[in-house]
């Protein structure tokens, strides 16, 4: 079905699909997960109209990229090219720039009662990025009786060399409303990336353990650091939250090294219908600003190599 038309005349679709429990809907504009129902709750933060996903949005739901997350200063240099991308984020380019992949409206592959998969064609050029990048990422429901669980498969091809970290950026509420400062996360994580004013990375992978940072026990969100926790943790295995008051309980495994654990913090209601800690994302992903800091695991990718990434949200009642 058309969820709506962009001031250029491009019509947007929206996807339903179901299994078992499990109900999504899927937007073309973004690759967006507008909604995610797990026995008729709705799970993530979705907006109702278009015009608000292009005014009122802060990634709800979206794949991001060409590259999710900061690289530093707006440029990279690769090869010994210097690359320079548009900064909207203080000193900093986000998420892929001014119009990311979140502002593309993808193409419909394939799709099923269960599954739908969205390709999107990057040109070179495109926000500064090098190289003509193919993109695809798949949905898929596989329904439970208790449960289920949203299976993201992503992958990637170029013509020529580039860097690539997509993700996607659902806010997750297992409550279906209020705030998410009482949901109780644990992350298999021993290390985390400290930032700088600017939440860059400094380059230092520190250990969790005496810091507010350490999730290898559960925590609820709220417990400490006032819950403003925006920060990528190097992956040592899954991740699972708990909503304890309706007793919902999401896992999550990746094939990505981090996981970029963000609490909502900055939500406003104002400029979006949600407030702070509305819901917290876990965007399975490379380290940001990889390409400036390569110590850290490379996202240069090649012509002839073909990436693929999978992550997994699963939930049980």
């Amino acid at each position: 079905m058309i969820f709506g038309t962009l001031p250029s005349g491009q019509d947007v679709e929206r996807v339903e699909l179901s299994s078992g429990a499990l109900r999504a809907a899927v937007l073309t504009y973004g690759a967006i997960i507008q909604s995610l129902e797990v026995g008729g709750r709705d799970v993530v933060l979705g907006l109702d109209t278009l015009e608000d996903y292009r005014t009122r949005s802060r990634y709800f739901g979206a794949v991001v990229g060409r590259y999710g997350n900061r690289i530093a200063g707006g440029r990279f240099t690769l090869d010994g090219v210097e690359h320079r991308l548009p900064v909207n984020n203080g000193p900093n380019s986000l998420h892929g720039g001014v119009e990311g992949f979140d502002r593309k409206v993808w193409t419909i592959t394939d799709r099923d009662a269960a599954s739908v998969t969205l390709e999107l064609v990057s040109p070179d050029g495109d926000q500064g990025y090098p190289g003509t990048l193919t993109a695809s990422v798949t949905y898929t429901l596989e329904g439970a009786a208790d449960g289920g669980a949203l299976r993201i498969d992503y992958a990637m091809e170029t013509d020529a060399p580039t860097v690539v970290n997509l993700t996607n950026h659902s806010y997750f509420n297992l409550a279906g409303g209020g705030d998410v400062l009482g949901h109780v996360v644990s992350i298999d994580a021993g290390h985390y990336l400290p930032v700088d004013a600017d939440k860059i990375p400094t380059g230092e992978v520190a250990p969790v353990k005496g810091t507010v940072f350490d999730f290898t026990e559960p925590h609820a969100v709220g417990e400490r650091f006032e819950g403003a926790y925006d920060h990528c943790f190097v992956l040592d295995g899954g991740m699972r939250v708990v909503e304890p008051g309706g007793g919902l309980t999401m896992d999550v495994t990746t094939t990505e090294p981090g996981v970029q654990f963000y609490a909502g913090g900055m939500l406003d209601g104002e400029a979006t219908p949600y407030g702070p800690f509305a819901g917290l994302c876990l965007e399975t992903q490379h380290f940001p600003d990889s390409p400036n800091q390569p110590q850290f695991p490379s996202t240069v990718l090649r012509p002839g190599e073909r990436r693929t990434s999978t992550t997994t949200y699963a939930f049980r009642t």
